[in-house]
């Protein structure tokens, strides 16, 4: 690894991969709302958005990086690097399969393998809910959406305390505790 051609940390023990070319920083950045920026001005064309979605890779120490065959270079994402805009419901209980549709046209299934998290900001208290889309890169959940999984949420008793969650996948994904 000293030449910077071998392979690199990544999310969940993966390798980054890509060329031995690091550009250092890009000058891109992903705000919490989804929106791409290349040099402080918005990137319009989702197309263009897309495609660079799909060199998006997060490393071990949870940095973004944009990978191409020739290159490579950091990005800021200010939260997560997508958002999840609309959700389905299809069935009920553990049976239940909750999709969720992202900014750039991704669609993923909660489950085992895309869990559903929920991080609490300990000053405010506000909740943060995320879903995995692929190694290591969330979405997070938009709060009309948040309020929809809300709503189909079931309570049970889980370590000590009740708590609201939802079922995916035939996975239980705590939403939050519910206090007596």
């Amino acid at each position: 690894m000293g030449d910077g051609s071998g392979p690199r940390p990544g999310a969940g023990g993966r390798a980054l991969g890509g060329p031995a070319e690091d550009c250092g920083d890009f000058d891109m950045r992903i705000a919490r709302d989804g929106t791409w920026y290349y040099r402080g001005s918005p990137i319009g064309r989702k197309p263009l958005v897309k495609l660079f979605a799909t060199v998006l890779r997060r490393d071990a120490d949870g940095g973004y990086w944009l990978v191409t065959p020739v290159e490579r270079g950091r990005i800021a994402v200010d939260d997560a690097p997508f958002v999840a805009v609309a959700m389905t419901a299809a069935g009920a209980g553990p049976g239940q399969r909750l999709t969720f549709t992202t900014n750039l046209d991704h669609s993923v299934t909660a489950g085992p393998d895309h869990p559903i998290r929920v991080a609490v900001d300990p000053d405010t208290g506000e909740p943060s809910p995320y879903v995995l889309v692929r190694d290591g890169l969330e979405a997070l959940i938009a709060r009309p959406v948040f309020y929809d999984l809300v709503e189909l949420g079931e309570e049970r008793d889980g370590d000590g305390m009740r708590e609201l969650g939802v079922w995916s996948g035939g996975t239980f994904f705590t939403l939050g505790r519910i206090e007596s």
